[in-house]
């Protein structure tokens, strides 16, 4: 519920970090909470991962490939499909992350809210936030 409202409120003020709000504004495609767990600290093979958006892919590759969830993992339209989380660094560099979850999602431990924002179907930018 709190997903949908957030997500409401910033499409119809049209705020949000790295956010346009004349006629080409990014199209929210989709949002998700995501509880950043153990499991997503470590990469396929067992390595620590150290960047925001590693941890993020791997957040997704365990809920929708490996059928690792945490519990505050929500289900989210956009990385089921492997190629578009290969792409999930990009869109963060695109978008925004905040200064405060990048160093919490790098400690794990943390609930934190995605948007995948687009001018189209294929997503081009990401924002993330810590959930409170």
């Amino acid at each position: 519920m709190r997903t949908t409202i957030a997500a409401a409120a910033l499409c119809v003020l049209g705020l949000g970090p790295g956010l346009s709000t004349g006629a080409s504004a990014q199209e929210l495609l989709g949002s998700y909470i995501a509880d950043i767990g153990p499991a997503d600290l470590r990469n396929s093979q067992g390595v620590r991962l150290w960047a925001p958006w590693q941890i993020l892919r791997q957040d997704r590759a365990n809920f929708h490939r490996f059928g690792l969830r945490d519990a505050g993992d929500e289900w989210d339209p956009f990385f089921a499909d492997p190629g578009r989380r290969a792409t999930m660094e990009r869109m963060i560099q695109r978008g925004w992350i905040d200064p405060e979850a990048a160093r919490a999602i790098v400690r794990g431990g943390v609930r934190v809210y995605v948007a995948v924002y687009s001018y189209g179907a294929q997503g081009e930018m990401v924002t993330v936030d810590v959930w409170r």
